[in-house]
């Protein structure tokens, strides 16, 4: 196995990734202010270009930090020039899929990705969220799901409202998490291609990885059955959801967090939460270099 094609990539942007092994980290705190939550595309192409520059031709799972960061996994994988297409799956609490008229931000990179032409489709499981549900309809980015580019896996939440717009096919609705990693499992048997899997550690419960946005349901053992199930190898991998305390400089950015509703963090309980988060990446960042067939520059 290629060592280098399995070396975790820190992009060390707020600090908050414990320490991994053989770990690449790249210093990018500087970038904080222009990058968490949401920035222009002016802004993400520039991050773009300076990814391109700064990480190896091969490289494992990348680490982004806070799940402020998660639209990070664009460029990550628009990057990536495959010899064949891939799906991307998600492990998320919200859909990622949602109207963002100022460039894009941690809640709307998913409709970036599915018009990629190297994606076959995206897949995000693990939604407890209201965000698909009928009150927030409309902020639902709908052309993804209308081309059949983007499936819902929920839990818990009433989408009754997709039926009468012809969406039915795009939402897969569950009881338990339970019984949406079975169907999920089953649905990959027949899965010819490879895979990127993206992780917000938000999909899981709180007693699993307290993160700063509202969480779901998943265990552990429901992350390491959907990886494991991924059996065509991966093309690359991230992961965020670290829990971690920033103040924005400007305005807008402190805004649109509190609109967001976003959790304070209770700094007396920030190492425990931290150390909690580390513990979770190891196993994960195990299991997924054990289904790793090559990443990064794939």
């Amino acid at each position: 196995m290629n060592e280098l094609a399995n070396r975790p990539v820190v992009l060390d942007i707020d600090r908050s990734v414990g320490a991994l092994p053989r770990r690449l980290v790249l210093p990018l705190e500087h970038w904080q202010e222009s990058i968490r939550f949401g920035c222009s595309l002016a802004v993400m192409r520039r991050f773009r270009h300076m990814l391109d520059e700064l990480l190896p031709a091969e490289y494992g799972t990348v680490f982004t930090g806070s799940g402020d960061f998660h639209h990070l996994s664009w460029p990550l994988i628009a990057r990536l020039q495959t010899k064949t297409p891939f799906q991307v799956v998600v492990l998320d609490n919200h859909p990622d899929n949602m109207r963002f008229p100022f460039g894009v931000h941690c809640g709307s990179w998913v409709r970036k990705v599915a018009m990629l032409p190297q994606v076959s489709h995206v897949h995000v499981l693990g939604i407890t969220s209201s965000d698909i549900g009928g009150r927030h309809a409309w902020e639902n980015y709908l052309t993804p799901l209308l081309r059949r580019k983007l499936t819902y896996w929920s839990m818990g939440v009433d989408t009754g409202w997709a039926r009468p717009f012809g969406l039915a096919h795009a939402f897969r609705s569950f009881d338990t998490p339970a019984a949406l990693v079975d169907a999920f499992v089953e649905s990959q048997r027949t899965q010819i291609l490879p895979s990127y899997l993206s992780i917000d550690k938000d999909a899981f419960a709180a007693e699993v990885a307290h993160t700063n946005w509202d969480q779901g349901r998943l265990l552990t053992g429901h992350a390491l059955a959907l990886i494991d199930c991924l059996r065509r190898g991966l093309v690359g991998s991230d992961i965020n959801g670290e829990v971690s305390h920033y103040r924005y400089r400007s305005w807008w950015k402190r805004r649109l967090s509190a609109m967001d509703e976003q959790p304070e963090i209770d700094p007396a309980m920030l190492a425990d939460w931290q150390a909690q988060q580390h513990a979770l990446n190891l196993q994960l960042l195990e299991a997924i270099t054990a289904r790793s067939g090559s990443s990064g520059g794939a």
